[in-house]
């Protein structure tokens, strides 16, 4: 076979494979290389989204950094979200699915219960937290007083607002209870007679056959936690509004965080930024900042659970 043969053999071959990649190229260039490189360019421009971008070098980052002051703290309390709420709501949810898995009657009840939530809609969901929990007249802090309990602000203490929040994504487990029960009801029940023949107790079960076998799904729920908390901007936003009374309407304008930047994340310094104060640039950087933090969190969590995931196959 002559060399211009094999050359024109390997040429429709790598078309052919290019053409079943096509769709996904397309979309990982339009949706994620254009914008990210179109982000790192405009972190370095004076722009305003009316006049050309101007190249201002540093300075956006420089501001960012040094003299804006609400970045600090919008990056404390993402951290602050990251590390206890993802970590509570895998907990809980992962003690959801052990509970409702071991009852024998009334299953679908619960399932319905604990999964509804769910599907409130954030801005509903956060506005009837606002009012469950409001200090003064909220039922929450009355059965609290009535019991002889301290009563917390809540959404208006700066102490207790990520608290609440926490509480807020607690009530709504639903999703991660369905993943785990999946997971658990597909546990091999041989094993667990086994381990029952060997004496052991019901943590040893839990830690040396439960857990390994649904490891891939705690790494899973872990990564998807993070993913999303870095997004974490409707129920925060909602819960300072509501707390601190402001209505807004034509000619106001509300600064996220109430009370005292504790509610604050980096999601709402994007928005207010970019599409309140016309900042561009500035937005851009916090925008890098945010997606740095969540490739590391999920490079570190992956390194962490493949670990996990070996262990658990062995």
């Amino acid at each position: 076979m002559s060399t211009s043969t094999l050359r024109a053999r390997h040429r429709r071959s790598t078309l052919r494979t290019l053409a079943f990649l096509s769709p996904w190229l397309i979309g990982f260039t339009v949706f994620f290389a254009y914008p990210l490189l179109s982000t790192v360019y405009f972190s370095f421009m004076r722009y305003d989204g009316f006049q050309p971008p101007v190249w201002s070098g540093t300075k956006n980052w420089t501001y960012v950094f040094e003299h804006y002051p609400f970045f600090w703290p919008a990056l404390r309390n993402t951290l602050w979200l990251v590390v206890i709420m993802v970590t509570l709501r895998v907990a809980f949810g992962l003690g959801v699915g052990l509970l409702i898995t071991r009852v024998k009657t009334a299953t679908g009840v619960f399932r319905t219960l604990f999964y509804l939530p769910y599907l409130a809609p954030p801005v509903a969901a956060t506005m009837a937290f606002a009012f469950l929990l409001n200090p003064g007249t909220g039922p929450v802090n009355s059965l609290l007083d009535q019991a002889g309990l301290p009563t917390p602000g809540w959404f208006n203490d700066p102490t207790w607002s990520k608290p609440a929040l926490t509480l807020l994504a607690l009530w709504g487990i639903g999703d991660l209870m369905v993943i785990f029960m999946a997971a658990l009801l597909d546990v091999p029940k041989e094993q667990y007679e086994a381990a029952e023949l060997d004496g052991t107790t019901p943590w040893q079960r839990f830690r040396y056959v439960t857990l390994p076998n649904i490891s891939p799904i705690v790494v899973f729920a872990v990564v998807t936690g993070v993913i999303q908390t870095t997004q974490y901007y409707t129920q925060p936003l909602i819960a300072g509004k509501v707390a601190s009374g402001v209505i807004q309407g034509a000619g106001t304008q509300f600064e996220p965080g109430y009370p005292d930047r504790s509610t604050l994340t980096l999601p709402q310094l994007v928005y207010n930024l970019g599409f309140q104060r016309f900042d561009y640039g500035s937005a851009c950087v916090v925008a890098l900042v945010l997606f740095a933090l969540s490739m590391a969190f999920t490079a570190l969590l992956m390194r962490r659970g493949g670990g996990l995931i070996q262990a658990g196959d062995r």
